[in-house]
């Protein structure tokens, strides 16, 4: 597959970013709800399409999204329409509270909360022995995936996976926000994160477990605020400088032993290129596709009238060469 390369207007970083989620339609795609049950009493959602396939034993794509994503992301269903049309089953796990429903505990997810999605792999490994796990991890959910990928080493049951659009330097991501049109990114990003948090004080006597009050919580308008308030303590974090260290994948791509493929683009308006690895920090096992156009998640060819989706074609190629 040729690499990507857009063409005049689709050249500007924040149209790559926006473009899918005003005009890419709405595919309406018919999907099996599966509720996954935690080992500390929690829950979380799995949206599955094509599930019929694996009566064939068919390869499937587990999907992890980025900060406040679900479902209904455009990246996700493009993905998942593409996965059908190649033969693939795909399913995204829907970190807590992300498919509509609020957990049940004070804790939600973060960048390397990695323990629900191991133990999801784990059932999809027991329940579908003869189907090949393929993971395509975006933003958040695609830092998550590295940290995975690191900590199994070895034992990881994914055939190969991809990451997308990742945020390899936790803190350098959250101070970027902070500044020019990335303001508008953070702005509404918080606001789900801010109705999620307070939906949670609605539900649980959340001031046992942190000091924070509700009455507060429209304060946190930066990442960093809201990761040093919430995110980090409530997860055992001692601030947010602590969580983003802890937490960046960029550390532990060496231990990586899955194969697995990078997709990154110099213009990522959530980022700067400060944090993009160097090869000499790769796995053998890991593939950097750096491109200097994409945006975050975007990754758009064609025209603005006639947009072809570069990005959900390259992974699920990727996935047939392991097939």
């Amino acid at each position: 597959m040729k690499p990507f390369s857009p063409k005049y207007l689709l050249k500007n970083k924040h149209i790559q970013t926006l473009y899918s989620s005003f005009f890419r339609k709405d595919y309406n795609l018919c999907t099996d709800v599966e509720t996954f049950l935690l080992s500390d009493g929690d829950f979380t959602e799995c949206y599955w399409y094509n599930k019929n396939v694996l009566k064939n034993n068919a390869p499937i794509i587990v999907l992890f999204h980025g900060l406040e994503g679900s479902f209904q992301s455009p990246y996700i269903q493009g993905i998942m329409k593409h996965a059908k049309d190649e033969g693939f089953a795909s399913v995204v796990l829907h970190f807590r509270g992300c498919s509509g429903k609020t957990n049940n505990l004070p804790v939600a997810y973060h960048s390397c909360f990695t323990s629900d999605a191991i133990a999801w792999i784990e059932h999809l490994h027991m329940n579908y022995p003869d189907s090949q796990l393929f993971c395509a991890g975006y933003s958040m959910g695609g830092n998550m995936l590295l940290k995975l990928l690191a900590q199994q080493n070895t034992k990881c049951q994914l055939t190969a996976a991809t990451a997308t659009s990742v945020p390899f330097l936790l803190q350098i991501s959250s101070k970027t926000m902070e500044q020019g049109f990335a303001k508008i990114y953070q702005k509404h990003l918080l606001k789900s994160l801010q109705i999620n948090l307070k939906k949670k004080y609605k539900k649980l006597n959340m001031n046992d477990f942190i000091p924070l009050k509700e009455k507060d919580i429209n304060k946190l308008d930066t990442f960093w605020k809201f990761d040093d308030e919430y995110t980090a303590p409530i997860h055992g974090f001692k601030s947010a400088e602590d969580y983003y260290e802890k937490c960046s994948s960029r550390p532990i791509l060496k231990d990586i032993k899955t194969p697995t493929l990078l997709i990154q683009a110099k213009d990522d308006p959530f980022m700067t290129p400060e944090v993009i690895p160097n090869k000499d920090e790769l796995s053998e096992y890991v593939t950097l596709e750096l491109s200097e156009h994409g945006g975050h998640v975007g990754f758009i060819e064609g025209s603005l009238f006639k947009p072809e989706y570069w990005l959900e074609k390259r992974i699920v190629e990727y996935f047939k060469t392991f097939l």
